[in-house]
C-alpha cells in the first residue's frame, strides 16, 4: 500500500514528469547532432545525378524535335563558301543580327548564313531581273541606261527585303507568345504553388502551352533546357527576355533573377506578375475599345451615310417624279 501510496502521490508524479521532459529535451538536442539520414555526400549525389536525368531528358528532346523550329537545317555549303570568301559576317552583321534572328525563331550559325547570303544575292538578282524585264518587255522603247537606273531602283529596295521579311516574322512571333503570356504565368503559377520546381514547372507549362502557342512553348522548353545545364540560372531567365524581345517577359524573368538571388519566394513573385499581366491585357483591351469610335467615323461616312440618306430621300424623289409625270 505504501508503494502504491508513492507513484500515486503528487510529488512523486511532478517529479516523473520532469524527468521525462528533460529526457525527451536532451534526446531531441542529440539527434540534431546524429546524422538520421544518408550523409550530406549522398544527398550531393542524388541531386546531381537528378540534375544529369534532367538534362539528358532536355537533350532528347531538343534532338528529337519535339518543338518545330527548335533546331534549324544547317546552311548550305555553297552559301557558307560565299559568306566565309567574301566575309560578309563582318560586314552586314552586327551584334543585334544575332538577337534579332533568335526573336524571329532562328537560331544557330545556319540561318545566319542563310540571311546574309539572301542580303547580298537578293538585290543582284532583283536588280538583273528587273533590268532584263523593264528592257524587254514592258519598257522596250525606252534607253537602256533608264532602264538601268529603274532596275538600280528596283535592286535598292531589294537589299532591304530580307530584313522586311525577318521583321514581319519577328512581329507574328511575338504577337503569338503576347497572346498566350499570360496564361503561361497562371500555369507557371498553379505549377510552383502547388509544389513543384521552376524547372518542372517551366517543363509542364511548356507541354500545356504548346497548343496555344508553339513559338512560347519552344522558348520554354529551350530556357528549361538551360536551367539543367547551365551554373548560372539568372542566365537562362536573361536568354528567355533576351530572345522574345517582349517587355512583360522581361520584367517577369527579372522577377524570377531577383527571386533566385535573394531568396524570395518565387510563388509570390510569380502572383504579382500575374496580376499586372491580367491588368495590362485588360488595360490594352479598353484602350482598344476607346480607339474603336474614331476608326468608325471614315466608314460611317462612307458607306452608311449615303446609304441612309438614299433611303430617307427616295420616297421624296419618287413621289415628286410621279407627280411631274401625272401632271
Amino acid at each position: 500500500m505504501d508503494i502504491i501510496a508513492l507513484f500515486t502521490s503528487r510529488d512523486f508524479l511532478i517529479a516523473a514528469l520532469a524527468a521525462v521532459s528533460a529526457a525527451a529535451v536532451v534526446f531531441s538536442i542529440g539527434a540534431s547532432f546524429v546524422p538520421s539520414g544518408p550523409d550530406l555526400r549522398d544527398r550531393i549525389r542524388r541531386v546531381a545525378l537528378e540534375r544529369e536525368r534532367l538534362h539528358a531528358e532536355q537533350m532528347a528532346r531538343l534532338r528529337a524535335g519535339e518543338t518545330k523550329s527548335i533546331r534549324r537545317a544547317p546552311s548550305r555549303s555553297y552559301m557558307r563558301s560565299v559568306v566565309e570568301k567574301l566575309s560578309l559576317q563582318k560586314a552586314l552583321a552586327d551584334e543585334g543580327t544575332i538577337d534579332a534572328l533568335a526573336r524571329a525563331g532562328y537560331r544557330g550559325q545556319g540561318p545566319l548564313t542563310t540571311y546574309l547570303f539572301l542580303r547580298f544575292v537578293t538585290p543582284i538578282v532583283l536588280l538583273i531581273v528587273s533590268f532584263l524585264y523593264f528592257a524587254f518587255i514592258i519598257l522596250p522603247h525606252l534607253p537602256l541606261f533608264q532602264n538601268a537606273i529603274f532596275a538600280l531602283l528596283v535592286g535598292l529596295l531589294g537589299a532591304y527585303l530580307p530584313v522586311l521579311l525577318l521583321k514581319n516574322q519577328t512581329i507574328k512571333r511575338q504577337q503569338s507568345i503576347r497572346r498566350a503570356w499570360p496564361d503561361c504565368l497562371d500555369l507557371m503559377l498553379l505549377c510552383v504553388e502547388s509544389g513543384m520546381s521552376i524547372e518542372h514547372a517551366f517543363r509542364r507549362v511548356s507541354a500545356e502551352i504548346g497548343q496555344q502557342s508553339p513559338a512560347l512553348a519552344e522558348e520554354l522548353v529551350l530556357t528549361t533546357a538551360e536551367l539543367s545545364f547551365l551554373e548560372d540560372r539568372g542566365r537562362a531567365y536573361d536568354n528567355l527576355g533576351r530572345r522574345t524581345g517582349l517587355d512583360g517577359v522581361r520584367s517577369v524573368m527579372t522577377a524570377l533573377i531577383q527571386s533566385d538571388r535573394y531568396g524570395t519566394s518565387v510563388g509570390q513573385a510569380l502572383r504579382v506578375m500575374a496580376e499586372e499581366g491580367r491588368e495590362q491585357r485588360l488595360m490594352e483591351a479598353e484602350k482598344k475599345a476607346a480607339a474603336l469610335p474614331p476608326k468608325l467615323t471614315v466608314p460611317l461616312i462612307l458607306f452608311f451615310l449615303p446609304v441612309l440618306f438614299i433611303v430617307i430621300i427616295s420616297p421624296a424623289i419618287i413621289r415628286v417624279m410621279e407627280t411631274n409625270f401625272s401632271g
